[in-house]
């Protein structure tokens, strides 16, 4: 199967955001998660609270049973919406997630490109990525 087939499949099964509608979904509850790794981070900014967790360790932090997860991976509902740079591979990260059992995983058309193409906020300063809970005591 090609990389073009499988990101199709991929959002077959999502209902992806466009970034305006994030700042809603996260007023409602849900939780926007940055997987750009840092040296996009460090030339193109942040997100304003977003949660980072570089794509290496996603599902390890966000899974509501792993000894490695964020304090936000508190149950299976969470509403994780997921952004990379360009909404490629947090397509796949999300599926990724929904195949976990974290039902409401999805991600936001375009990432970050789109999202500052957008005019929405962006800071500078390099966010550190969100470690497990135990790295945190």
């Amino acid at each position: 199967m090609s990389i073009d087939r499988l990101l199709a499949e991929a959002r077959a099964g999502l209902r992806r955001l466009k970034p305006h509608d994030v700042a809603e979904a996260v007023r409602a509850g849900g939780l926007l998660v940055d997987t750009r790794p840092e040296y996009q981070r460090r030339a193109d900014g942040d997100i304003p609270g977003a949660v980072v967790v570089e794509r290496n360790q996603l599902e390890w932090r966000l899974d509501p049973h792993s000894e490695s997860r964020i304090p936000e991976a508190a149950h299976d509902r969470v509403h994780w919406i997921v952004i990379c740079d360009e909404g490629y591979s947090s397509s796949l990260a999300a599926v990724s997630l929904r195949a976990m059992g974290l039902v409401n995983a999805t991600d936001v058309v375009g990432g970050f490109q789109e999202w500052r193409a957008a005019g929405l906020p962006v800071t500078r300063g390099l966010v550190r990525p969100r470690l497990a809970s135990y790295d945190l005591r």
